[in-house]
């Protein structure tokens, strides 16, 4: 008897336990975001300074050629500033927030790649400043579901810089890069920095 009426209450008492880290780790993963807003500076510094470059490049492929550096350098910064930043918090790479959050950003992101593939083979250069900037925002938007409220925040302002640059005046193609990898990157680089662990 007495047997009986202890096994619900271990029962009970390991249902708690349960739900208390069940909590705890949600709690966790909802103040947490993969990108680093240390590496979102840098990228943001990079990207100015590439579009005062490409400025200075003649409009079409040698224009292209200087984002595409861009893109590539910030791509290894990005992922180098998350590496770190799951390290120093302890995250799992390959499980968890991290695992998440790649799930919902990848696929936009290879889409936008494989848009830019075709539009230089088409030429279509005026183009690729509004895909751009729609390809990233629609990864953060994606992304952002299982991140802090920052990321989509970030994705929206991405979202109608792209809207802007496909349908507006070709000439309005790089400011808006500037703007959106430049401008939006830093000031939300600084807030993530500063609220979510650098």
């Amino acid at each position: 008897m007495l047997t009986d009426r202890a096994e619900p209450a271990a029962l009970q008492r390991r249902a708690l336990e349960d739900l208390s880290f069940i909590r705890n780790t949600m709690a966790g993963a909802s103040g947490y975001t993969t990108f680093s807003g240390r590496g979102l500076l840098v990228v943001g510094i990079g990207a100015l300074i590439a579009g005062a470059l490409a400025t200075l490049a003649q409009p079409g492929m040698a224009r292209v050629q200087v984002w595409l550096i861009d893109a590539v350098l910030s791509v290894g910064i990005g992922v180098t500033a998350v590496v770190i930043k799951a390290n120093v918090a302890q995250q799992p790479l390959f499980a968890g927030p991290v695992r998440k959050f790649s799930i919902g950003f990848l696929p936009a992101l290879m889409a936008g790649a494989a848009l830019t593939v075709q539009m230089i083979g088409d030429g279509s250069w005026d183009r690729m400043p509004g895909i751009w900037l729609l390809a990233y925002g629609t990864a953060l938007l994606s992304a952002g579901a299982t991140s802090v409220a920052v990321i989509p925040a970030m994705g929206g302002g991405f979202f109608v810089l792209g809207c802007a640059a496909l349908f507006g005046p070709t000439i309005w193609g790089n400011p808006l890069l500037m703007l959106g990898f430049g401008g939006l990157h830093l000031c939300f680089g600084a807030l993530i920095a500063r609220r979510y662990g650098g």
